[in-house]
């Protein structure tokens, strides 16, 4: 768990990490994380660094804990970094919040992402090669020698859809309609991605975080309304 800006603040002058240092570490994990990204993240208060009297930026063991959190919140959950704010600003109150997305919290928001081999990954999804299969063969699952969480996530929810009679070639489509968002979403940032500085790419990954939460929001709300036709 993150910690507060009170704790960031207690963890004193040691061992503060420059820049430089500061994407040493995280880079291996998040490999798109620059110096203009954490700037940008800095300037969208998300981190608060100390600041040497030259004015260079150094970071706490506490910053890297919610840079660590911020990161893997926008990697692997797609929560858009206002959302991600307020639970910090929560946390920095010192109110217990919730994880935001409630089921979207995954065991251990700040570990790097698990790599399972695929005998790993049927065993923890309790699903069997066959279905693995089929989901790679439907293009829900992308193929390869170790597989991310994601790929468990999804092959969990194949094992529960197949009870119901829901088989991964029935979803065939799910990888159409995500092409289409996709592009939607590439569309909208063609303005922005336009600009080959690191700022604005900074800024292009973030508008694309946000533009899937919205059309998250729109599709979970058809997905309800439609169900509401099934009471009636």
């Amino acid at each position: 768990m993150p910690r507060s800006a009170a704790q960031t603040r207690a963890s004193g002058s040691s061992s503060l990490l420059s820049i430089g240092q500061v994407l040493a570490k995280l880079n291996p994990e998040f490999p798109d994380l620059s110096p203009s990204k954490l700037r940008f993240l800095e300037e969208r208060q998300l981190v608060s660094p100390a600041r040497t009297e030259s004015g260079y930026r150094k970071f706490s063991a506490a910053d890297m804990d919610r840079l660590r959190f911020v990161l893997t919140m926008q990697r692997d959950h797609y929560l858009p970094l206002k959302v991600i704010r307020g639970f910090l600003e929560d946390l920095d109150a010192g109110r217990t919040p919730e994880l935001p997305g409630g089921a979207v919290a995954a065991p251990s928001m700040l570990s790097s992402e698990r790599k399972l081999t695929k005998d790993e990954l049927i065993r923890e999804a309790g699903a069997n090669a066959m279905l693995l299969g089929d989901a790679i063969s439907a293009s829900l699952i992308v193929p390869g020698e170790v597989f991310g969480e994601d790929a468990l996530y999804v092959l969990k929810a194949l094992v529960e859809l197949q009870r119901s009679g829901i088989e991964p070639r029935h979803l065939r489509g799910f990888r159409a309609a995500a092409e289409r968002e996709l592009g939607l979403i590439e569309n909208a940032l063609m303005p922005v991605a336009r600009r080959k500085d690191a700022a604005s790419r900074a800024r292009a990954a973030e508008m694309a975080r946000e533009i899937a939460g919205q059309l998250e929001i729109v599709r979970s709300s058809l997905i309800r309304s439609a169900l509401t036709r099934l009471d009636s």
